[in-house]
């Protein structure tokens, strides 16, 4: 992803999320912060994502958006609670990205069921292009 807009695009996404169950935890914005930095999004631009409403753009790329649905399904385990407003909205945003919903359940699954909450990448890969075949 080179364009700053779609980057700036993917982490007001994220930031969205992040409130969807109404409260912004600790670990959910110092995660939000590791990515901004890692998108080379500045500070004050970051900041200013918790106060303005940006609309999603459409990413292209299917691997694209499987990262990101990815990042936003980390983001969602990373405070230790799971609302049920963050599994329906993660579910949603899955489909409106075009993902495969059967793909989606089960990459949720396996986080689920990881004690660290994450899961291989090339399992996340292989979930998805199973059900292109």
């Amino acid at each position: 992803m080179d364009n700053y807009n779609e980057k700036f695009a993917l982490l007001s996404e994220m930031v969205s999320f992040s409130v969807v169950d109404g409260k912004l935890h600790e670990r959910e914005y110092l995660f939000l912060s590791m990515i901004a930095e890692e998108l080379q999004i500045p500070q004050t631009e970051f900041k200013a994502l918790f106060h303005d409403e940006v609309y999603p753009i459409v990413i292209k790329s299917e691997f694209e958006r499987i990262q990101q649905f990815y990042r936003l399904a980390l983001l969602m385990h990373c405070d230790g609670v799971l609302h049920e407003r963050e599994q329906i909205k993660i579910n949603e945003i899955g489909i409106n990205m075009g993902l495969n919903p059967h793909a989606i359940k089960r990459v949720l699954k396996a986080m689920a069921a990881s004690p660290t909450k994450m899961v291989d990448p090339e399992f996340l890969i292989e979930v998805f292009q199973e059900q292109l075949n």
